[in-house]
């Protein structure tokens, strides 16, 4: 049975609670690459070398056709010193804000729509004034 490369290293990543931005910038690749990345069946030992390094993880377990234990013996002894654990005060602080922005943009939607009316009407008014002013102003 073939695996999947890049369905197994995006498993690992989600799995650890990393960042997709924070890896890509790690990487020095784009989002949409590591994304393009993760859809690919076999991707290079290399890569998944990059991305084992950075989330501090041994994919030697993974793909022991590809890596031995030895290859990332300094990432076992580091990860548990390094490794990310989400932060939920950070988790908590960024539900406010997109919560307040939802609210922000909902108000806006609001003011817009009204200001919408209000020009509608000014300008149907004028249309109404200016079509009884017409026949005055044709003698």
């Amino acid at each position: 049975m073939n695996k999947h490369h890049g369905q197994i290293v995006e498993y690992t990543v989600r799995k650890g609670g990393y960042s997709i931005s924070e890896l890509s910038n790690e990487l020095g690749v784009n989002r949409r690459s590591l994304y393009n990345w993760f859809k690919q069946a076999h991707l290079k030992s290399s890569i998944i070398y990059r991305i084992g390094n950075i989330i501090h993880h041994d994919f030697s377990t993974e793909f022991p056709e590809l890596f031995s234990s030895t290859e990332f013996k300094k990432v076992r002894s580091t990860a548990s010193d390094m490794a990310p654990v989400p932060d939920r005060s950070s988790f908590e602080e960024k539900e406010v804000w997109k919560n307040k922005y939802l609210v922000l943009l909902e108000q806006y939607n609001q003011l817009l729509n009204k200001q919408i009316k209000i020009t509608t009407n000014k300008y149907l008014a004028s249309l109404v004034v200016g079509a009884s002013l017409l026949p005055l102003l044709m003698f």
